[in-house]
């Protein structure tokens, strides 16, 4: 079944300008530039816009103590058609697990929101308006699960159109999560359409070794433009 489209947002949520800083001068102002604004709220409506906007909402500060921020990084993490590399390790890696998708979603987001991990940042707000766009079509999982029928990893985020916006992963045995984003970008990238994207918010390291890269606001804006108006790959 196709995803139910909820009722609009009352928010006037807006993009942020194309023109700021060049994101390779790191500097302390760097988050201000990627914190586009404060406020709003987490109904799905609202949650939809903003990543139609190329906006994704992020918890301040302490767990429930703080407002919403919506961010906008200047240099965006994407994984492009064709970007993931994929080693002879990670292949190997991959026979080992299985994968499902939307099979186990609240323990992927549970896992992902492990106050041990750097998943911190997502609170029982964050976690509750995930849980509902879930249930209307517009959220996925993909789990990875080891050959004792364990879960072992995952990922989680939105699809939207030829867009996949990446919320967050998590593991607990070997490279469990990069068989997750493995399994994600066969699914996204199956019926080889150059513009479909997979959005990671920032390109850490890590997920630099696996193919993501680094593109401008502006170039990311008009990726999104091409990719929203694609078939969705979940349903």
């Amino acid at each position: 079944m196709p995803p139910i489209e909820p009722a609009r947002t009352r928010w006037r949520l807006r993009q942020p300008p194309e023109d700021a800083a060049d994101s390779s001068d790191a500097d302390a102002d760097a988050d201000a530039e990627d914190l586009v604004s404060i406020g709003a709220d987490l109904e799905p409506g609202t949650i939809l816009r903003a990543y139609r906007l190329g906006l994704f909402p992020m918890g301040l500060g302490e767990l429930g103590k703080a407002p919403i921020g919506w961010w906008s990084p200047v240099a965006r993490g994407v994984l492009l058609p064709g970007g993931l590399r994929v080693s002879r390790s990670l292949r190997q890696s991959g026979r080992r697990y299985s994968t499902t998708v939307d099979r186990a979603f609240a323990e992927v987001v549970a896992g992902c929101a492990d106050p041990n991990r750097d998943g911190r940042w997502i609170t029982p707000e964050i976690v509750a308006a995930y849980t509902h766009l879930h249930e209307l079509g517009w959220a996925h999982s993909i789990e990875v699960w080891d050959a004792e029928g364990r879960l072992v990893g995952g990922l989680y985020g939105l699809g939207i159109g030829g867009l996949f916006a990446g919320e967050s992963m998590f593991h607990t045995a070997r490279d469990a999560s990069k068989v997750a984003l493995m399994a994600l970008a066969e699914r996204c990238f199956a019926d080889g359409d150059p513009r479909r994207l997979v959005d990671v918010q920032w390109a850490t390291t890590h997920l630099r070794t696996l193919g993501v890269v680094e593109i401008a606001r502006a170039d990311y804006r008009r990726r999104l433009a091409a990719a929203l108006d694609l078939t969705s790959v979940w349903g």
